[in-house]
């Protein structure tokens, strides 16, 4: 949902996912002479219109703050024109006051304000359902609550909860939708070991259910290969019966991670996105899940499915998907959901990709694990006018050229080790990932905030391997806005939060207390990058603004 209100020279755009409000704040030059920053207030109206003063981490020198603690933004304002709320709950209504503080830091004055109040999507609603795990186990959120303890040790399962953040719970209940003989389930995996949802086949199944289950078991001396740990977990929950060995492929990964529904045989949902079935997958690093009810693009994924039971190998599996899933000529139509899968025989699936950031008309945002594909890293070079915004999981070769145009913004996962901060908490991660640490998402969004998004989602991880050689299956979402608004809120929560890291491990944050970026400025001077032509605070507040 997306709102924007004016008062006078001040003016709030409110865009609202499941869990988390993006807020543009701007103002005309003329009248943001003098301010310090802007507090916000708010208002929880689905909590007896419970009203809280939102808290930040930066305040003005000379504060004593325990470690690790927040402060007010009523006392230490907030020196940007974006700010994001990641406390929201799930289906509230919000109203936030935006207000211009002014005076001294010790004197502070309320100046200026606006209201906008929001309501927050429901992540399951209608055609599409989005579950995004925290994916932020190394936090200060974390380290508070849990103290940096591993999710075993944290008593009531409170830990588990609170990583998994409803991913979890909507894999497992889509599962228990299968609970007769009127229902099939049809699924392909990579990594197959969270024993919970395991079982949920099994019951499934024992239910009268026809439930069928492709997982990757290549025969690999590689540590990554998953074919192994599968097979025990298998054979642990005691399902071997129904599943399906996929092993033609053994050069290349089955990187699948979908799951069909059929009701009287008819297909009629499909569970995707990147999540691996695995604890890793589920609490540990960022992953989402992603439904749609829709026949056809159900239907689309059993068919696929049904090759991948045929054990086709990848030669043939190429040819298939080509004519199955063409890549469209130019864009999908208006509010259409397009499915396109690999192995394929050409790079034409990422080169579309590609064409859609270079034709973005106002900004990109994208995911990436293990650095960015040369034909991405192509267009990212080339100079543009509105800002592209790139998280990754880890620094690739391209790193220096990313960062050399001037609109893209580039953060790569990092947690806060001791010593980083005096006054934040040093964060861990929990010990449940491996190879994947941090960014565990495959999705890209073209234009977001306009009346017409693209959002690009699945298992693929954008690179050429996962486009010509490994199976893989992405979404083409046209026209969704709802979908755009929590795909987009939930790229800036991990965005915000591991650019920081990010930017203090390269030690662009100075490491002593007086250092000027350490603390909120005393004046007005910080406002000038933001109305300065050119610079990347400027384009953020205007489009998110």
């Amino acid at each position: 949902m997306r709102k924007r209100e004016k008062k006078g020279p001040l003016s709030v755009h409110a865009i609202a996912g499941s869990y988390v409000v993006l807020l543009g704040i701007d103002m005309n030059k003329a009248s943001s002479k003098g301010i310090l920053g802007f507090a916000i207030e708010r208002i929880d109206h689905s909590n007896k219109g419970k009203r809280d003063w939102l808290a930040g981490f930066k305040t003005f020198p000379g504060a004593k703050v325990p470690k690790g603690g927040l402060v007010s933004t009523k006392d230490h304002p907030l020196q940007t024109f974006f700010w994001a709320d990641f406390t929201t709950r799930l289906a509230h209504q919000y109203t936030y006051r935006v207000v211009a503080m002014r005076g001294t830091p010790k004197k502070l004055e309320q100046a200026e304000d606006v209201e906008v109040k929001i309501d927050m999507e429901d992540e399951d609603k209608d055609k599409h359902a989005v579950y995004f795990n925290r994916g932020v186990a190394g936090s200060q959120a974390y380290a508070r609550k849990f103290g940096n303890k591993r999710p075993t040790q944290v008593a009531d399962n409170e830990a588990w909860i609170w990583l998994s953040r409803g991913l979890e719970e909507g894999m497992l209940a889509f599962i228990r939708q299968a609970k007769d003989d009127r229902y099939s389930l049809r699924a392909a995996v990579y990594e197959f070991q969270h024993q919970p949802a395991l079982e949920e086949f099994k019951t499934a199944s024992q239910n009268g259910a026809d439930v069928k289950i492709v997982f990757d078991a290549r025969q690999s001396a590689s540590k990554k290969s998953p074919n192994a740990e599968n097979r025990k977990a298998i054979d642990e929950a005691g399902i071997e019966a129904i599943t399906i060995p996929r092993e033609a492929n053994s050069s290349y990964i089955s990187h699948n991670k979908f799951i069909v529904l059929l009701r009287d045989d008819k297909p009629i949902q499909v569970w995707t996105g990147s999540t691996n079935i695995t604890q890793g997958g589920i609490f540990g690093h960022s992953n989402v899940g992603h439904i749609v009810r829709d026949s056809k693009v159900a239907a689309s994924y059993l068919e696929y499915w049904k090759q991948l039971s045929d054990d086709a190998a990848a030669k043939e599996l190429r040819l298939w998907n080509e004519n199955a899933t063409p890549v469209p000529e130019t864009i999908p139509s208006p509010h259409s959901t397009t499915t396109i899968f690999s192995p394929r025989p050409t790079l034409e699936a990422l080169e579309w990709y590609t064409e859609r950031m270079d034709k973005a008309s106002s900004a990109v945002f994208f995911t990436a694990a293990f650095g960015v594909n040369d034909l991405f890293a192509e267009v990212l070079a080339k100079h543009k006018d509105y800002l592209r915004y790139v998280l990754l999981e880890s620094e690739g070769k391209d790193m220096e050229s990313l960062r050399r145009e001037a609109a893209n913004r580039v953060a790569v996962g990092n947690v806060l080790g001791s010593g980083a901060f005096d006054r934040w908490l040093k964060e861990k991660t929990t010990g449940l990932n491996t190879h994947v640490k941090y960014i565990h998402t495959k999705y890209m969004l073209i234009d977001p905030l306009d009346d017409d998004p693209l959002v690009i989602t699945g298992s693929a991880n954008f690179s050429n391997a996962s486009t010509k050689n490994n199976d893989e299956n992405m979404l083409v979402i046209r026209g969704d806005k709802r979908v755009a608004d929590i795909y987009l809120g939930e790229f800036m929560r991990l965005f915000n939060h591991f650019y920081f890291r990010y930017i203090a491990k390269r030690g662009d944050e100075p490491d002593s207390e007086t250092g000027k970026k350490r603390f909120l400025a005393t004046d007005g001077s910080w406002l000038e990058p933001y109305y300065q032509k050119g610079t990347t605070k400027r384009m953020e507040r205007l489009y998110f603004a």
